[in-house]
């Protein structure tokens, strides 16, 4: 299990607030020492750098898109005052907020995207079987990715969690990511959310999908969520090819019941993929 891959996914889903060294280190499972030798040799930047990196991104995308309130910036920023938001802003962009705010654009500053988490294959498919899906209607946040920028998804699941147990009509405590109006450029829309008994009670601020009945083989994920991607890439790339079965034009969705902690990315999740019967 890679080490690297659970410290990023660590900090993209929990940037937005207090994470210290040590916190990332403990979900890596390995010591201070170890997660910055091994942080800097994979990614080229350290630890603390790489999240502050991203809360200024993040803040930066924020005021080019005209956010009236730069201590609120700097405040969702984690930082505890506008000097010292404008001081970090200045190193990391060579620029200050209310310049970039004027400028209303990001061309010439240089954001931290995500960096992405592993991507191997494994030799084996994970533990499957085929469900006979109902109708699913799925409300909460939604957002439009490519492939170069999926690597954002955790900081999503970041945003929605304080709404699981106060959507209206919520259904259960099952929290379901559904990846869903693909095209061929690789661009997807992807929902985290819980299921809810109807749509006409979900607030408009929140989106919504319905899954129709759908013909599924579910893969059980059972390592850190950090390594989701080398089941995804497995199940691409060598479980469908090998099965004989056809992949159906319907949206795919990881399903996280009670066994996983969203606060250190363990206990496992379900990958359900469409498939035609």
């Amino acid at each position: 299990m890679n080490p690297v891959g659970r410290a990023l996914w660590f900090i993209e889903s929990h940037f937005a607030g207090e994470i210290t060294l040590d916190e990332i280190a403990i979900v890596a499972g390995v010591s201070r020492y170890y997660m910055t030798r091994a942080f800097g040799d994979s990614t080229g930047r350290s630890v603390m750098r790489y999240v502050r990196g991203r809360r200024l991104s993040e803040a930066a995308r924020a005021l080019a898109g005209g956010a009236t309130d730069i201590l609120t910036v700097a405040l969702d920023s984690g930082y505890g005052s506008h000097e010292a938001f404008t001081r970090a802003f200045r190193d990391e962009f060579d620029l200050t907020p209310e310049a970039l705010r004027r400028q209303g654009h990001l061309d010439g500053v240089r954001l931290l995207e995500p960096l992405k988490m592993e991507e191997t294959i494994k030799t084996s498919p994970p533990g499957m079987r085929y469900e006979d899906g109902r109708v699913f209607l799925i409300a909460g946040i939604a957002q439009r990715y490519t492939c170069e920028t999926s690597a954002a998804i955790p900081s999503q699941w970041q945003r929605f969690m304080p709404y699981i147990g106060t959507i209206p009509g919520q259904v259960g405590t099952t929290a379901f990511g559904v990846r869903f109006n693909g095209d061929d450029e690789g661009n997807f829309d992807y929902l985290c959310g819980v299921e809810v008994s109807a749509f006409s009670m979900v607030p408009s601020e929140l989106a919504h999908v319905r899954i129709a009945p759908q013909r599924y083989a579910v893969f059980s994920h059972r390592e850190h969520i950090s390594t989701i991607r080398s089941t995804w890439t497995t199940v691409w790339n060598k479980w469908l090819p090998e099965s004989g079965h056809e992949l159906a034009d319907a949206p795919d969705f990881e399903r996280y019941g009670a066994e996983f902690d969203p606060r250190t990315g363990s206990g496992g999740l379900e990958l359900w993929v469409p498939i035609k019967a």
